[in-house]
């Protein structure tokens, strides 16, 4: 399994209402320092409706610019559409959505 198969795996386990950070998935895959290359993968998702990368978002809970599928504005309607809740207009409530931890996919 590739680098980005893995962070593949890892997107699918964030629950519907939830978000994960780069950093978490990073973990997930074996090696917190590839938060970029989680980044990288998200960007190249090849199956945008099955691999929920919009549930990515960095560690303050800010959207991130570069989301491939319709920017910032789109992952945040996305995340609204689930039930998530934002503090104000560009981050959302991590106290109350982000995942405690994801397991170790390898």
């Amino acid at each position: 399994m590739t680098t980005f198969d893995r962070v593949y795996e890892a997107v699918k386990l964030i629950p519907r209402g939830s978000v994960a950070t780069y950093g978490q998935v990073a973990e997930a895959i074996g090696n917190k320092r590839l938060a970029r290359v989680v980044g990288y993968a998200l960007h190249a998702n090849p199956q945008p409706g099955v691999i929920p990368c919009h549930r990515v978002v960095m560690k303050d809970g800010a959207m991130s610019d570069g989301f491939a599928f319709g920017g910032a504005g789109r992952q945040a309607e996305l995340l609204r559409a689930e039930g998530v809740t934002f503090l104000d207009d560009t981050h959302v409530d991590m106290a109350r959505h982000r995942v405690r931890a994801l397991p170790l996919i390898q």
